[in-house]
């Protein structure tokens, strides 16, 4: 295992200067070097004072997270649990410089639920499709490529006699409205898609104060308004596997995680009800998220190579895993909600979402919270598990604040 640490020291070509510089690629697994702060330039003292705040800052949610979904999201119309939840771990995270670790806390090789940083997972395999021609471009009309979805009654379900029209299958873009939203409008949450899908209505995500208005608020053109709605990331979801024809997790395992050196511990899962017939087979359409349980779950460790896969722009190693050229779409900021690249990039455009952080940084960021935190300018990855929303912005305060060069 120390051979592949080596030999993953790739000399690489610095375009900009026309020098040759050694970057640091972990190997699989466990083979992940360590360093001292001081050897990668961060002062050892304010690090762990930085640690000392994240653990320090717990969320105050209930660590049964099926518990906490009951009073938050589960409150909201038709906001029942459909996926797994599994109770959490204490507050855990990596600091990663220059490809190294140098801190973590808490039990990084646990599985938890990682909620909403699914959606850098379900945006990435929409990236690889793009990659490969799957999907001609993001501004590309979604509904062609979809067809008709035949969904599989749950176990003790099926048609009954006099059903009239039970068992139809969905046509998801059945209005004209609906025809023109693009993979740029899903990626981006701005398509304002109305319908229901695995049973939860769109309104009924983080619905308006006004019940009067769930129903008959009128809707926009696709790609004006931004709403962050994860019925519409389900959406995405099921449209990328009509695209792929094979279980999206297969798709992500293949083409990502294992390329990067992931653990075989994480697991991607959808809902009781979202399953569907695809090519004769029954594939479960994966969620978005965590909102009504299910979603991605992962270590921290698995999440940090993520953030470094993404902070250095798609590459691993001397192999591009995800082309450059969706990263920097991934990375421009929405129209309509300039924080926001493709889902779950998070930027921090005028420094408005990370007071504390460079404009060029961006996370990638779920309930918990949860957070991939990635900053080029100070070639770092900060993965925070189970913090308070508030806190981020400290904990990354401290981080940059021992960088010493």
């Amino acid at each position: 295992m120390r051979v592949l640490s080596l030999l993953a020291a790739l000399l690489v070509t610095a375009a900009a200067h026309g020098q040759r510089t050694t970057v640091y690629v972990p190997g699989p697994g466990d083979d992940w070097e360590r360093r001292a702060p001081a050897q990668v330039g961060m002062d050892p003292v304010l690090l762990d004072s930085a640690v000392a705040f994240a653990v320090a800052s717990e969320s105050r949610a209930p660590r049964d997270l099926e518990l906490a979904h009951y009073q938050t999201f589960g409150r909201e119309p038709f906001g029942e649990a459909v996926g797994p939840f599994a109770e959490r771990g204490e507050p855990t995270g990596i600091v990663i410089r220059r490809g190294y670790i140098v801190a973590e806390w808490g039990d990084p090789r646990r599985v938890d639920m990682t909620f909403s940083v699914t959606k850098s997972f379900l945006s990435t395999v929409v990236g690889l499709a793009v990659d490969r021609g799957l999907i001609r471009g993001v501004h590309d009309p979604v509904d062609p490529y979809v067809g008709l979805v035949f969904v599989l009654a749950p176990e003790g379900g099926g048609r009954h006699p006099g059903g009239l029209g039970e068992g139809r299958p969905l046509r998801l873009f059945d209005t004209d409205r609906e025809r023109r939203i693009t993979w740029d409008h899903l990626l981006r949450q701005t398509s304002d898609w109305e319908g229901t899908l695995w049973g939860k209505p769109d309104w009924a995500d983080r619905p308006l104060q006004n019940p009067q208005e769930w129903l008959t608020r009128p809707r926009g053109e696709p790609g004006a308004a931004y709403e962050y709605n994860d019925v519409r990331v389900n959406l995405l979801a099921l449209a990328a596997l009509n695209v792929w024809r094979r279980p999206l997790p297969q798709v992500l395992r293949e083409h990502v995680m294992d390329p990067i050196g992931a653990s075989p511990t994480w697991r991607w899962t959808g809902y009781e009800n979202s399953w569907v017939l695809m090519d004769g087979l029954p594939v479960q359409s994966v969620s978005g998220g965590g909102h009504w349980g299910g979603g991605m779950f992962i270590s921290a460790r698995d999440m940090a190579r993520f953030g470094l896969l993404t902070l250095r722009r798609g590459r691993w190693g001397d192999r591009q895993v995800l082309s450059e050229a969706w990263v920097r779409m991934a990375l421009t900021p929405t129209p309509a909600e300039p924080t926001y690249g493709f889902m779950n990039w998070f930027l921090n455009t005028g420094r408005t979402y990370l007071a504390s952080a460079p404009a060029s940084a961006f996370v990638h960021v779920g309930n918990g919270t949860n957070v991939i935190y990635a900053d080029p300018e100070n070639d770092l990855v900060i993965v925070a598990r189970w913090i308070s929303n508030p806190a981020v912005d400290g904990l990354v305060q401290r981080v940059i604040a021992s960088v010493q060069r």
